[in-house]
């Protein structure tokens, strides 16, 4: 287990994950952190679905963002032959991984692989007197989704595993699910900064960050050139239905998320996401 000790930060804070190979997204973000003059820090999966695995990596790297690795880095960095995202056998992103991943494992350098091996698995750092722990899906499996609808159970699992690892903590920040929320659970704050590289499967284009000012975290849009991020892919023959993905809001693989996320039919014919029905401002459900 590698740890990385950020300390105490007193400026803001820039959490996101998921940048998937999405330059046009990942250059938005990095626009915003500018702004803001603000610390990032990715939850890992830097490189997945998109068209520029080796250029969004090296806007990453560019930018000294502090990322933790996920289950993309620690796959690619290996050269195992799957990304090791936890999906079921036989489910959509199971079947939709291996062109991606093929794709994107062709395109990385050796130098980028290093890199890969070389992030931590977790970080801490300190904000207005609390300590938050960061990592990418769960303590207990890099890939363990947790949605914002997961018993409270399995939060305190990973909660508990965190403790034996660093000590007390006041607050989670964490990815891989892909769909952001802030969620008072097991005694602690869960935030799930969501993904940058892909909407939250709301019909929305926009993705989503987080940022972090007094220890408070909120969540916000992240707003981008989703059509160009569309066109690149269709230039890289990546058109298994994540490209569109982008356009659309929603995802192909609607059967990797719990029933209560998924989108529900309407007596016209249509579909309405559930979670744009239940949003707020501030917490995403």
């Amino acid at each position: 287990m590698k740890l990385k000790d950020l300390g105490e930060i007193d400026t803001e804070v820039v959490l996101f994950g998921g940048p998937y190979s999405n330059l046009h997204a990942t250059r938005a973000l990095l626009d915003e952190v500018a702004r803001l003059d603000a610390k990032a820090i990715c939850t890992g999966d830097v490189v997945a679905y998109g068209a520029d695995p080796s250029a969004t990596l090296a806007a990453i790297r560019d930018a000294e963002t502090d990322v933790i690795a996920g289950n993309c880095e620690q796959q690619l960095g290996t050269k195992a032959r799957h990304c090791g995202c936890g999906f079921d056998a036989g489910s959509t992103c199971d079947r939709l991984s291996a062109a991606w991943y093929a794709y994107a494992d062709e395109r990385i350098s050796a130098e980028d692989r290093d890199w890969m091996r070389d992030l931590p698995d977790f970080a801490c750092f300190t904000q207005a007197g609390r300590r938050f722990a960061v990592l990418h899906g769960g303590a207990t499996d890099v890939s363990r989704f947790l949605w914002s609808t997961s018993p409270e159970a399995d939060f305190a699992q990973e909660v508990e595993a965190l403790q034996r690892h660093l000590g007390d903590i006041d607050g989670v920040i964490a990815g891989h699910s892909g769909i952001g929320f802030i969620r008072e659970v097991a005694g602690v704050t869960w935030i799930n900064a969501g993904v940058i590289g892909m909407p939250g499967h709301d019909g929305r284009r926009s993705t989503q960050y987080a940022t972090m000012r007094g220890g408070v975290p909120v969540l916000h849009d992240l707003t981008y050139d989703a059509e160009g991020a569309f066109a690149s892919m269709q230039t890289a023959g990546l058109i298994q239905g994540y490209h569109t993905g982008l356009l659309s809001g929603y995802w192909p693989s609607e059967d990797v998320l719990p029933p209560e996320l998924r989108r529900v039919s309407v007596a016209n014919g249509s579909w309405v996401s559930t979670r744009s029905r239940r949003r707020s401002s501030k917490t995403w459900v």
